[in-house]
């Protein structure tokens, strides 16, 4: 099902909240951790400021992208599997001329309490990609408790994306970062089922060892894509490039031929960032946006 155009513009410029939906057997759940500002022209490189005047729907108030940051918890029974686990504990103010504006974060163990699970519940930690914004309380203790959130489970990673982590360093993940996930780290390969009904494939382009993850059951399925797309609007425009892409071309390249699949029957995405239309579907060639949010 599609949202109304004024309910859907709504949402376009505010961060999720707690999301679900059920594909048979499997439960998956956006769990928020907070949102980020991006100055959209400098985000999207691609884009120029008459492109964002023709699309203000996408802006809030400051003229800013607004990006929600978060994990997805996925269920089976009793075992849980989280993807990606967000910014951290901690926030950090707009910095003038930069593209990223302020950054607040934090919230995620209080959503998976209201997802209805404790951190002790997840069973392996899967980090689509080594920016900062997708594992953050994977390296950072949690300031209450002094300790890691997730220093039980298994953390996996793309053998390319582990392999090649220094290149992280160049997107703010520390040596100290890297150090505190070391222990924990399992590499996974391409193809691989890494929870049932949950399997990874290799989607280098925004990063050397960028992971999309696909999850399948009851007939349908969901593709957690992780930065392959930062705005629903590049669902129209798969040419548009995100600042932080390691290999523009392949990432562009990527981005076609998963909307390719995202238009498939039965096929569900999910963006990350995508502002408070995190779960949706694409329809190309109609009246109106690609990205049609989806409420299961």
């Amino acid at each position: 099902m599609t949202v109304s155009a004024p309910g859907r513009d709504e949402r376009l410029r505010r961060p999720s909240g707690l999301r679900s939906l059920r594909l048979g057997e499997l439960r998956v759940t956006y769990v928020p951790d907070g949102a980020a500002q991006l100055v959209p022209h400098l985000w999207l490189p691609g884009t120029t400021g008459e492109v964002w005047a023709e699309h203000p729907e996408y802006l809030d108030e400051s003229g800013h992208l607004v990006a929600s940051i978060g994990g997805l918890l996925v269920e089976h029974g009793e075992r849980a599997l989280l993807i990606d686990t967000g910014f951290g504990p901690h926030s950090v103010p707009a910095q003038p001329g930069s593209p990223l504006g302020a950054v607040r974060s934090g919230a995620l163990p209080a959503g998976l309490a209201r997802a209805g699970r404790r951190p002790e519940d997840i069973e392996a930690v899967a980090v689509t990609h080594l920016h900062i914004d997708h594992g953050g309380w994977a390296w950072h203790p949690d300031p209450a408790e002094g300790r890691f959130l997730f220093a039980h489970a298994d953390h996996l990673l793309t053998r390319p994306e582990w392999e090649q982590r220094h290149l992280a360093e160049a997107s703010g993940i520390t040596r100290e970062m890297l150090a505190a996930i070391d222990p924990r780290v399992r590499t996974v390969e391409d193809g691989e089922e890494v929870f049932p009904g949950v399997r990874v494939e290799y989607a280098a382009g925004h990063t050397v060892g960028h992971a999309v993850y696909v999850i399948s059951s009851g007939g349908r399925r969901l593709i957690a894509f992780g930065d392959a797309m930062h705005s629903p609007l590049q669902a129209d425009h798969p040419e548009w490039p995100a600042l932080p892409d390691h290999d523009p071309e392949r990432a562009a390249a990527f981005r076609r031929r998963l909307l390719d699949e995202l238009e498939e029957p039965g096929t569900i995405g999910f963006g990350g960032h995508f502002a408070d239309v995190v779960f949706g579907r694409v329809r190309r060639g109609g009246p109106g946006p690609a990205w049609q949010p989806y409420e299961g």
